[in-house]
C-alpha cells in the first residue's frame, strides 16, 4: 500500500490479497484497522494470568492475535523474501534458536535484564519472521520479556514509531547500526545502562 513510513516491509502481492477487512482501501484506513486489532490483542494479554513470552507458540500466537483480524497470514511465519530478514526457510529455526539463547542468559544472569531484552528485540527484528507487523510485535514481546523478568518495558523513545518521523528514523538507524554488530546506538535509544561494555 502506498504511503508507507521508512523501513517498512513491503508486501508481495498474495500477502496483501489476504487483507480481510474489504472495506479497508488505503493505508490510513489500513493504520487504524491494525491499531484497534493490537488493542483487541492487549484486551487478550491483560486475562492471561501467565504467559512464557519465550516459547515459539506463544511469539506466533501474539501476532495472530495482533493482526488476526486484519490479515489471512496472521501468527504464520512468511514465505516469502524481503528487504530485510532472513530467508524464509531459516524463520523456524532461528525463533528457535533465539529463544533458546534468551532463555539461557537468563538462567545465567549474563547481563541485566534491559540488555538482555534489547539484544532480544535485535535479533527478532533481524529474523524478520511475519510478512508484516514485525516492529509493533517485536516491541510488544520485548516489553512482555521485560515485565516477566521484573523490569520496566522500555519507553521506545517516548515518539511514534508506526508512523514516518525523526523516532523512527533513530531507531531504524539503532537497528540497522546492530545489524553490523554495533549495538551502542540500539542500547542509547532504549536507554540500556550497561554493566559491562564490550
Amino acid at each position: 500500500m502506498p504511503g508507507q513510513p521508512p523501513g517498512a516491509t513491503p508486501l508481495d502481492p498474495d500477502e496483501a490479497a489476504a487483507l480481510l477487512p474489504a472495506s479497508v482501501t488505503t493505508q490510513e484506513q489500513l493504520n487504524l484497522w491494525e491499531a484497534e486489532n493490537i488493542l483487541e490483542a492487549e484486551s487478550w494479554l491483560a486475562t492471561r494470568a501467565r504467559i512464557d513470552v519465550l516459547d515459539e507458540r506463544f511469539i506466533r500466537e501474539l501476532h495472530a492475535r495482533m493482526f488476526g483480524r486484519t490479515w489471512r497470514w496472521a501468527g504464520t511465519f512468511r514465505a516469502s523474501g524481503k528487504n530485510i530478514g532472513i530467508a524464509p526457510e531459516m524463520i523456524a529455526p532461528a525463533i528457535r534458536d533465539l529463544v533458546l539463547d534468551i532463555r539461557a542468559q537468563v538462567a545465567a544472569k549474563a547481563m541485566p535484564a534491559e540488555e538482555i531484552a534489547a539484544r532480544f528485540h535485535h535479533r527478532l527484528t533481524k529474523i524478520h519472521p511475519f510478512a508484516n507487523g514485525n516492529g509493533r510485535h517485536a516491541r510488544l514481546v520485548t516489553d512482555l520479556l521485560l515485565l516477566q523478568l521484573g523490569a520496566t518495558p522500555f519507553s521506545w523513545g517516548r515518539g511514534d514509531l508506526a508512523h514516518a518521523g525523526e523516532v523512527r528514523s533513530v531507531y531504524i538507524a539503532a537497528l540497522r547500526a546492530a545489524d553490523d554488530h554495533d549495538l551502542e546506538p540500539l542500547f542509547a535509544f532504549l536507554g540500556v545502562a550497561r554493566r559491562n561494555k564490550g
